[in-house]
């Protein structure tokens, strides 16, 4: 099928008042649907025949990707999957010193044990102390000084001894 030809489809079908038309041939599969005025139609069909051609290509790759992002984000987890994650309790600012002049409360690399202040939350003025309940060693800091956090977000990764 031509450009001409479906051009004066797009041209029949604003004309015949049609809602849809669907045609298929060996080749090709054409599926033409008029909403509202004969106007948006031909704007519509204009850019049919363009993904009609590449139709089972853009239909697989959004699907090859969606099977394999899953993959993608299992093969962090299983690399991490002996670490603990550190959550947030609560809503709030989350601070890594209990002021800027001081240093944070842990690094990365440090060891912590159960019970050290790892982290400051404020929540409505009020500016709680968020303590370890793990022992081990801080591995990753995953959130920015001075940012929002939600409710059980992750703070850090700690690898346990």
């Amino acid at each position: 099928m031509t450009t001409q030809d479906i051009q004066q489809l797009i041209d029949f079908i604003s004309q015949s008042g049609l809602d849809e038309v669907n045609i298929e041939t060996t080749d090709l599969k054409i599926n033409v649907k008029r909403y509202g005025s004969a106007t948006p139609a031909p704007a519509l069909v204009a850019s049919a025949p363009a993904p009609v051609a590449a139709m089972p290509a853009p239909v697989a790759q959004p699907q090859a990707p969606a099977a394999t992002a899953p993959v993608a984000t299992e093969a962090p987890k299983a690399d991490s999957s002996n670490y603990i994650t550190i959550k947030s309790p609560m809503i709030g600012t989350f601070y890594r010193s209990s002021n800027p002049e001081t240093p944070s409360f842990v690094e990365v690399g440090d060891s912590i044990s159960e019970g050290k202040v790892v982290c400051i939350i404020e929540a409505m003025k009020l500016f709680n102390e968020i303590e370890s309940e793990v022992s081990g060693r801080i591995v990753k800091v995953l959130v920015e000084n001075a940012t929002p956090v939600e409710y059980d977000q992750p703070l850090f990764l700690v690898e346990p001894v």
